[in-house]
């Protein structure tokens, strides 16, 4: 078998295949390849290294996305914008795939998927010496189509345009994950941290339908309650992310001193 062949599919695209649902970290403090196996241990199965929201360099995303790979954390990377022009460059280095933000039309979510994939899918351009085959020379025309096989486009419909044609969004060949940016779509329609209103219920519904009907998956994001991530899951969510590292962090540090200090008063 050769390399580019062994090369499997995205581990995440056929988890949700067999309707189970995947847990991503949002990744925006850590700078060290350690978070991946903190990910690991914790039971996510991806990063999602937020480049749009905290302060990255091509160089570390690249590092944290070699060492998740290997750890078999996929590594996915929000990007700045749709016309974000690391997009190949951090493909080519080692991210597992590509979250756009703020994908309005379907005319941008076509430009995702034409930035992520090779042709005929795309019109990503052809590098070599992928680390995804640990540098080995692998023709072109085999390496092309087992990378397609393993990169995931998401794209966040967060915005009233977005979610008017979020049908459309779906509907569009290569896009993986419709994922509702919550905190920015209920800003957007005026209603910022109403996560329970019944217009996010409903986004939540139509993404899960519309991205069903075409062999991909509705996302969850921005909404950090476990019981609305529950539900959402129990709805047909397949892609979720779970919280930040730096929530995280916070969170048990600051559930320890709480303790101490309360053991302190007894």
């Amino acid at each position: 078998m050769s390399t580019a062949q062994a090369l499997p599919e995205n581990p995440l695209r056929a988890a949700m295949r067999a309707g189970e649902p995947v847990f991503g970290m949002s990744v925006r403090l850590s700078r060290s390849p350690d978070i991946a196996r903190v990910a690991r241990a914790s039971g996510h199965h991806f990063l999602f290294i937020d480049a749009q929201h905290a302060v990255f360099n091509p160089e570390t995303i690249a590092t944290l996305c070699q060492a998740a790979a290997a750890l078999g954390v996929v590594p996915l990377v929000r990007v700045r914008s749709i016309d974000d022009p690391d997009v190949a460059l951090l493909l080519d280095n080692g991210a597992g795939g590509i979250v756009f933000p703020d994908v309005n039309t379907p005319a941008e979510a076509e430009r995702a998927v034409d930035r992520c994939l090779f042709r005929p899918k795309g019109r990503r351009s052809v590098a070599g010496g992928y680390p995804h085959f640990d540098f080995r020379g692998v023709p072109v025309a085999q390496a092309s189509a087992a990378l397609n096989a393993a990169t995931l486009v998401c794209c966040m419909v967060e915005t009233a345009q977005g979610l008017d044609s979020l049908e459309a969004i779906a509907a569009v060949p290569g896009v993986d994950v419709v994922h509702i940016g919550a905190n920015d779509l209920l800003t957007s329609l005026g209603k910022p941290g109403q996560f329970d209103d019944p217009i996010l219920v409903e986004a939540m519904d139509r993404a899960i339908a519309a991205t069903a009907r075409h062999g991909g998956f509705a996302g969850c994001g921005g909404n950090r309650d476990v019981a609305r991530q529950a539900a959402s899951v129990k709805r047909g969510v397949r892609f979720v992310t779970t919280q930040a590292d730096t929530a995280f962090l916070a969170a048990a540090a600051g559930q320890w001193t709480a303790g101490l200090r309360k053991a302190l008063e007894a």
